[in-house]
């Protein structure tokens, strides 16, 4: 073989051999892109457990009453993640440039607010289908039952003083604004505020501390009951449609949200829970309350004693507080069918055995029952290391019994389960077991139906006890 035919072997193998790494190149670039493509926001969703959703903290979205967290983006999330399938975790701020950061690095998967579907909002985030329209309208004092001297309310935008206008900060509003400036001849100076929600403005117009504000017609018309002296008949941008935003890669969430906005819109549902916040009465009673989270950190007459008793079991209060109300709802003299009492609803053999009767006062009952915690916690074997774990142990021992939860740990184990986690390991085993035989020898779900007392009991509380961390300080 002379050396030009040596030479051409040699490159006829090299290309060969580059050509099939191209291929393989080509391959694992496609095979790893799809799986990439897969693990979108719904896909984290899943992975992850639960839904973490975005939203502002006020009066109609966000708010806790007398320990009931409530709110019309609350409801709404909630019967989204019910739709998922997973808990929901919220993440609350009035500064929605905070907001977009968290979702736009995937803190959090979507942003629940009354978002206007705008050209510019699109640049940022991936609208949902609009379930919801309004306008925009000028808040002004009208002069009543304020003892001041108070200039006219302007009638019309034409005849528009030069002077500020404050505005919350809003990506998906600035051609609203600026139609609203066109239409004041140029008069208006926009004063955009952040960190603020609507309601904010809205009182500080009824205060005198601001002379104007541009809020969403159907937020003012809710404060318009409560604040008395506000003039919001000027309309300043007509009707336009609002939604939910999520990230720019959110496809498969955003058809999901879709689908079930799409459902959820035909239902009764919707129509009710709208109104339950947008057309209710109550509100203004909420307004008026000192436990309501928009004016205050109250949750109850307990506070305080929460507070000092739950160093006992080093525990956040706000965790206990859930616990409370879980069990009372903070109402004394409560007694259950089954004879537990009191505002932690200890069972009679329990009261006495941590001092607590019929006349203990609601200090003492907190003190009992935050006692019994305690002891719940050392009863739990030391190889539950995790202190989140041992608080779900603890109170799923607090609902049922330290015995059942122990059965359920060994039944666990027995099918290849964590007995030292809860959520999907041994809450699994708890609420499929027999009262004949607690441990059980199968793993069958029609063997032993679900315990509806104890279902939703553990993740109701912690559930509860996010939303006053998010709302009570």
């Amino acid at each position: 073989m002379n050396k030009t035919s040596r030479k051409y072997i040699i490159l006829r193998a090299s290309i060969l051999g580059l050509t099939v790494i191209a291929i393989a190149f080509f391959i694992t670039r496609n095979l790893y892109h799809r799986v990439e493509v897969k693990k979108d926001a719904l896909h984290r969703i899943r992975e992850r457990g639960y839904l973490i959703a975005l939203t502002d903290r006020n009066t109609l979205n966000y708010f806790i009453y007398k320990g009931e967290a409530m709110g019309y983006q609350l409801s709404l999330l909630g019967s989204f993640a019910k739709h998922l399938g997973v808990p929901l975790r919220i993440i609350a701020s009035n500064d929605i440039s905070k907001l977009e950061y968290y979702l736009h690095n995937n803190a959090a998967d979507l942003m629940a607010l009354n978002l206007p579907i705008s050209r510019e909002g699109k640049k940022f985030v991936r609208f949902s289908e609009p379930f919801g329209e309004t306008r925009l309208v000028l808040v002004q004092r009208n002069g009543q039952g304020s003892g001041k001297e108070v200039p006219e309310p302007v009638k019309t935008l034409k005849d528009f003083p030069p002077d500020t206008v404050h505005v919350c900060q809003n990506f998906a509003m600035e051609a609203q604004y600026h139609a609203f400036i066109k239409k004041t001849g140029k008069h208006a100076v926009l004063k955009e505020e952040t960190g603020i929600s609507e309601e904010q403005l809205i009182r500080q117009v009824s205060e005198g501390l601001i002379r104007f504000a541009i809020c969403q017609e159907n937020v003012a018309m809710v404060y318009h009951r409560f604040y008395r002296n506000l003039d919001i008949s000027v309309l300043a941008f007509p009707l336009f449609s609002y939604g939910w935003g999520m990230g720019l890669a959110s496809d498969s969430l955003r058809t999901e949200v879709d689908a079930w906005l799409k459902e959820m819109k035909a239902s009764r549902d919707f129509k009710q829970t709208y109104l339950a916040y947008f057309d209710n009465q109550r509100i203004a009673r909420f307004m008026q309350s000192d436990y309501f989270s928009v004016n205050g950190n109250k949750l109850s007459p307990f506070d305080g004693i929460i507070r000092e008793q739950s160093k006992q079991v080093m525990w956040d209060w706000r965790l206990v507080a859930s616990l409370i109300y879980e069990e009372s709802n903070f109402q004394q003299g409560l007694v259950s069918s089954r004879s537990a009492s009191g505002l932690m609803q200890l069972m009679p053999e329990t009261a006495e055995k941590f001092g607590i009767d019929s006349t203990a006062t609601p200090a003492r009952q907190i003190a009992g029952g935050v006692k019994y915690l305690k002891y719940l916690d050392r009863q739990l074997p030391d190889e539950i290391t995790s202190p989140v774990e041992r608080i779900y142990f603890v109170l799923a021992s607090y609902n049922v019994g330290i015995g059942k939860v122990m059965a359920a740990r060994e039944k666990a184990e027995k099918f290849g389960k964590d007995k030292n986690r809860w959520n999907g390991n041994v809450d699994y085993y708890l609420l499929r077991r027999s009262k004949k035989d607690p441990v059980g020898k199968t793993d069958s779900i029609d063997s032993y139906p679900v315990d509806y007392k104890t279902e939703g009991f553990v993740d109701d509380i912690v559930g509860r006890y996010f939303h006053y961390k998010n709302l009570i300080r």
